[in-house]
C-alpha cells in the first residue's frame, strides 16, 4: 500500500487488530441472517510524511451509507461542548447575522443548532441520509453529499462561501485528504477562517487508546503531519488548542495561505516541538503499542470469562465503534456480554456488527441487574456513571476496558 498522502510505500505497521466489519454497519433481523463483510483492520505509519493510516480494503460508500448511525446528539457533555464553541467562535472572529458558517460533517445538527439560535446564516454537508434527515428537521440547510474541491466549488457558486468552516471529527475520516483540504481554499472567503477536530495521535498511542482504531478512520493525526498537510494544499495553521474530548484533541484553526490575516500562534511552534521531542518523526515511537494492546485484550477476555465461570452477568453500555473494535479483536461474544444499551433509537433493536450482540434500550439494564456494565465510550465515562448511577443500588460495577482493566463500585 501507499501513503494517502505523499505516495510512499509504507512497511511500518503501528498495529494488527486482525478483522473486523465496519465498526457502524449495525445489523437488523433480517442482515443478521446473512454473511458480513469482514475487513482487516491494520494501521501503517509513512516513513517520508509520518501520516499513520489504515490500510486501504474498503470504500467510503461501504462506511457513509444510508444506515449510518452514529447521531451525535445522543451524548449531552458533546452538546455542551459544542455550545461552547460556537459561542467561543462567535466571540472571537466577530461573527454576526451576515455571517456565513458552513459545517462539514454536520451529522444530526448537533452544532449548528447552535449557530441557526443566534440567526447567523449556516449550511451543513452530511453525506449520510439518515443524519443529514435529522438535521433538517432542526431547520437546518443540509447539503447530503461528501466534501472536497468540486463540491467546494459548487457551494462558492451558490453564494455560500465561508466566513467559518468547521470540521469536527472529520478529517480522520476521509480516504483522499489532499482533495478534503484543498477543498477549504475555495470554501473560506479571503478572511474566512476553518477549525478541525481530531482525536490526537500523541494521545492515542501514550493513553493506549487502540479501540478508536476502525475502519472509519482513514488517519491518526499529529500536528507535525496535519500542518505540513496543510501547507501543502494552500493553508496556513495559525493556532491550536488542546483538548479533553475523544480521550485527547486538538482544534487546529487555519486560514488561506494567500490571504488569511492571522498570525501564527506559539502554541503551533511549542507543541509541533514537544511532538518532535516525544518521537513523532522516529520508527520507534511505534514500536511497543501492539504489545499494549495485546495486553488489554488478553486482560478483558480473562475478567469476562472468569466472570461467565462465576456465574456473573455482564451487560455494556454505548453501541459505540470503540465497542465494536474491542469485542471483534477479542473475538466476544453474546455468551459472554448478553446485550449492549443505547440510547439512540437508531440502533436499538439492532445488534453489533461481527459479535452480533443485541442492542436495547436503558430499561433493559433496570429488569436484568447485571453484576457488571462495560462502559465502552469511556471518553464520557462520567457522564455514563451519573446516568446509570443507580446500578449501585443491586451492587453493580462499571469496569471499564481501557486504558487498562479498571472495575469501578
Amino acid at each position: 500500500m501507499k501513503c494517502r498522502n505523499c505516495g510512499s510505500e509504507l512497511k511500518l505497521s503501528l498495529v494488527d487488530l486482525g478483522s473486523a466489519p465496519p465498526s457502524n454497519a449495525y445489523l437488523t433481523d433480517q442482515t443478521l441472517h446473512a454473511p458480513e463483510k469482514w475487513f482487516p483492520l491494520r494501521v501503517l505509519v509513512c516513513e517520508n510524511c509520518w501520516l499513520a493510516q489504515t490500510e486501504d480494503f474498503t470504500q467510503t460508500d461501504e462506511l457513509f451509507n444510508t444506515e449510518y448511525a452514529y447521531f451525535s446528539s445522543y451524548s449531552k457533555s458533546w452538546l455542551a461542548h459544542s455550545e461552547r464553541y460556537v459561542a467561543e467562535m462567535v466571540e472571537r472572529f466577530n461573527l454576526t447575522t451576515n455571517s456565513h458558517v458552513v459545517e462539514i460533517a454536520a451529522n444530526d445538527g448537533y452544532l449548528l443548532q447552535y449557530v441557526k439560535a443566534r440567526n447567523i446564516q449556516c449550511t451543513g454537508v452530511e453525506p449520510t441520509a439518515s443524519t443529514a434527515s435529522a438535521a433538517r428537521t432542526k431547520g437546518i440547510t443540509i447539503i447530503e453529499d461528501f466534501f472536497g474541491v468540486r463540491l467546494a466549488q459548487v457551494l462558492v457558486t451558490q453564494g455560500k462561501q465561508a466566513d467559518l468552516a468547521v470540521a469536527n471529527n472529520v478529517l480522520a475520516h476521509v480516504p483522499n485528504i489532499n482533495d478534503f483540504v484543498s477543498g477549504f481554499i475555495h470554501l473560506l472567503k479571503p478572511n474566512g477562517v476553518c477549525t478541525f477536530e481530531f482525536p490526537h495521535l500523541m494521545r492515542l498511542i501514550e493513553g493506549n487508546q487502540f479501540d478508536t482504531i476502525y475502519h472509519e478512520h482513514f488517519s491518526y493525526l499529529s500536528l507535525t503531519v496535519v500542518d505540513r498537510i496543510f501547507s501543502a494544499n494552500g493553508l496556513s495553521v495559525f493556532d491550536v488548542e488542546e483538548l479533553q474530548t475523544h480521550g485527547g484533541s486538538l482544534r487546529v484553526f487555519a486560514q488561506r495561505s494567500d490571504t488569511g490575516p492571522h498570525i501564527r500562534s506559539i502554541r503551533v511552534s511549542q507543541l509541533i516541538d514537544n511532538e518532535i521531542q516525544y518521537g513523532i518523526l522516529c520508527a520507534d515511537y511505534y514500536s511497543g503499542f501492539q504489545a499494549k494492546a495485546d495486553r488489554v485484550k488478553n486482560d478483558f477476555l480473562t475478567f469476562l470469562l472468569e466472570a461467565k465461570r462465576q456465574g456473573k452477568t455482564v451487560a455494556a453500555y454505548g453501541a459505540a465503534a470503540k465497542g465494536n473494535t474491542l469485542m471483534n479483536y477479542a473475538g466476544i461474544r453474546s455468551d459472554l456480554i448478553s446485550f449492549v444499551v443505547d440510547r439512540n433509537p437508531a440502533k436499538k433493536g439492532k445488534f453489533m456488527p461481527g459479535s452480533r450482540i443485541p442492542i436495547v434500550d436503558e430499561e433493559r439494564l433496570k429488569i436484568s441487574k447485571n453484576d457488571y456494565v462495560i462502559i465502552f465510550p469511556w471518553n464520557i465515562k462520567e457522564e455514563v456513571m451519573n446516568q446509570l448511577s443507580y446500578i449501585r443500588e443491586w451492587g453493580g460495577v462499571f469496569v471499564l476496558a481501557l486504558p487498562w482493566l479498571d472495575a469501578i463500585a
